[in-house]
């Protein structure tokens, strides 16, 4: 096969692997509650099946989706920056997922991998891929932080030695609430659109992403999961997860991709946490953890430069 001619069965074979070692994976760090396993089918086209953990021992609640799905008429979404493609039909796949741990002191943590080909009558199919995963902590561990984008370096680096810096500076923009003048967490990597270095490079590099994500996370989860916390940690993490549930309704691309296009609800917003609150105008304490995760890492900042510790 040469890069002119991308093969989605590539693709949709390797996002089912995917999908089915993450699953394992993290129900095996769990130790306690199941996946449980739903097919779905779209009936514009295609289909996909959601896998949820939920009141887990680690994990509150872990969704992960798989979807293949077509359609005739690419939405809003997915044209802003394709204008060309306005009308076109699609296809689509992808391996989504957020897991919203139990303690406090573990991150929340998103993944996603995609690919995209669009037709339209009278032009080549174009196609492309997109992704990546991100870190959110509620509690500051520069450890923690260091031992996630080094291994999403590790992602990049054999792609090219500015890669890991250019998608690190797009997931810290993209991941920006600007109504709240912060970032969503501790970045890592996204990309999008991304198609000029030919089909075998660009999947490959997905296939790099989707392959380092329980290497990026899981240290961490092991690390954090049995540190005793309280009531005051338990609700700052739930006025935290606020944040999460706006950027998602208001800002994420394959949030508004779904339900654009008529997607399964359910699965859509299965990245939403079980609970959540919201509190008028807080402020953390000065001096306090809470006071430093605002002051030092809900913005943009060059990890790999600015820290100095062991590997986890």
């Amino acid at each position: 096969m040469n890069d002119t001619e991308p093969s989605t069965q590539q693709v949709i074979a390797y996002l089912r692997d995917l999908h089915d070692r993450i699953t394992n994976a993290l129900q095996q760090a769990d130790g306690g509650a199941t996946f449980r396993h739903d097919s779905w089918q779209r009936p514009e086209g295609g289909g996909g099946e959601s896998r949820v953990l939920r009141d887990g021992t680690v994990f509150e609640q872990a969704g992960i989706n798989f979807s293949h799905v077509m359609g005739g008429k690419l939405p809003a979404s997915a044209t802003a920056q394709r204008p060309e493609l306005e009308g076109a039909s699609f296809e689509a796949t992808g391996v989504s997922l957020v897991i919203h741990p139990r303690n406090p002191y573990v991150p929340t943590s998103h993944a996603n991998v995609r690919f995209f080909m669009a037709i339209k009558d009278g032009l080549p199919a174009a196609w492309w891929f997109g992704g990546g995963f991100d870190l959110t902590p509620y509690y500051p561990f520069d450890e923690d932080v260091l031992h996630w984008h080094r291994t999403s370096k590790a992602a990049c680096d054999p792609f090219g030695p500015d890669v890991y810096a250019q998608y690190k500076d797009w997931c810290d923009r993209y991941f920006y609430l600007k109504h709240r003048h912060e970032t969503r967490g501790a970045g890592g990597l996204f990309f999008d659109d991304l198609n000029e270095w030919g089909f075998e490079k660009s999947f490959a590099f997905m296939r790099s992403v989707g392959d380092q994500y329980v290497p990026a996370y899981l240290p961490i989860v092991e690390k954090r999961k049995d540190t005793p916390y309280g009531e005051r940690e338990r609700h700052f993490q739930l006025y935290r997860r606020g944040r999460y549930v706006e950027f998602n309704l208001v800002y994420d691309r394959g949030t508004l991709f779904g339900l654009q296009t008529g997607g399964r609800t359910e699965s859509i917003l299965m990245s939403l946490p079980p609970l959540v609150r919201w509190e008028y105008d807080y402020k953390p304490e000065p001096g306090t953890p809470e006071e430093r995760l605002y002051r030092d890492f809900l913005r943009p900042r060059d990890w790999l430069v600015e820290l100095e510790t062991p590997q986890i």
